[in-house]
């Protein structure tokens, strides 16, 4: 079992900044998948950006490419999203989420944390 906790969201302007952190406990593996993840109201779950513990391989959404960063800190078993120039249509909760080799999916998840784009 793998317990998620994201913080960092919050209310930016257009074109600012903001930087989210997920800290994973439990039975975390070095061959674990961490995603980040977005849904804006009455969207659909996006991926953002996915990234391997040893920060290997990394995936963006087309529409963050270029404007968001992920990246792992293994010591502190935390993953961040930092996020730049952000738009309005970035608006959304985002959680991170844990997939473990081999699986179809992502198998833990957080609560949640709300970011708003808003001038």
């Amino acid at each position: 079992q793998v317990h998620l906790v994201e913080s960092g969201g919050g209310l930016v302007q257009p074109g600012g900044s903001l930087r989210l952190s997920c800290t994973a406990s439990g039975r975390t593996v070095s061959t674990d998948t961490m995603g980040w993840f977005r849904q804006a109201p009455g969207k659909e779950r996006e991926l953002v950006a996915r990234i391997t513990w040893s920060g290997a391989n990394t995936y963006y959404a087309d529409s963050v490419k270029g404007r968001f960063t992920i990246s792992t800190d293994n010591a502190k078993n935390t993953v961040y999203l930092q996020m730049n120039s952000l738009k309005p249509e970035d608006t959304a909760d985002y959680y991170c989420a844990v997939r473990r080799l081999f699986s179809p999916s992502f198998d833990f998840w957080g609560q949640g944390t709300q970011v708003t784009v808003s001038s």
